[in-house]
């Protein structure tokens, strides 16, 4: 989706058309996933604070500014909550039971041990490109009009994260 159709449904949704609101989670809510993804390093909890981060935006809508990027807007209030969360839940054993979940009965998808490892070895920037364009699918293109820098950029960060992380794959093997 372009940046103006974003920008449609957002003005729509300060309107109270509450049917936008599908449209711009559709096209933003990985964006704001990953970013928290990288800093809680937790699924469930980044699910939680996902579903706290659009709840605090649709609150907050009035104080975004038209016409500049939303979703960087989106994942400014979705880093500050993971970050709040990191604080308030600093000494909690983390939620996620990757290596026992057969004890669980979950039958849920986990996230892959490349997801860990990019976390580990990449820049936030750097992760949350890669994320967007390698897992989600997003176009180079599509990935700089969200994030509101250049094409060249996104095409640059996007391969030197391949790069670091085909390295720390290829030293673990040896090690």
């Amino acid at each position: 989706m372009k940046n103006e159709k974003l920008e449609r449904m957002v003005a729509r949704l300060k309107e109270g058309d509450a049917r936008a609101f599908d449209c711009v989670y559709e096209h933003t809510h990985k964006s704001a996933y990953f970013a928290i993804l990288y800093i809680v390093h937790d699924k469930m909890y980044a699910e939680d604070i996902l579903q706290e981060t659009f709840v605090k935006a649709i609150s907050s809508l009035a104080q975004y500014t038209a016409g500049t990027n939303f979703t960087a807007w989106l994942c400014s209030i979705a880093r500050s909550l993971a970050l709040n969360h990191l604080k308030k839940h600093r000494r909690e054993v983390p939620t996620d039971f990757e290596e026992e979940a057969y004890k669980f009965g979950t039958g849920e998808a986990h996230i892959p041990y490349i997801f860990d490892l990019a976390a580990r070895v990449l820049a936030e920037d750097e992760y949350e490109i890669l994320m967007l364009c390698q897992i989600s699918g997003y176009k180079r293109r599509e990935v700089a009009e969200m994030l509101g820098i250049p094409i060249g950029t996104v095409t640059w960060k996007n391969n030197e994260a391949l790069k670091k992380l085909r390295r720390q794959l290829e030293k673990e093997d040896g090690a």
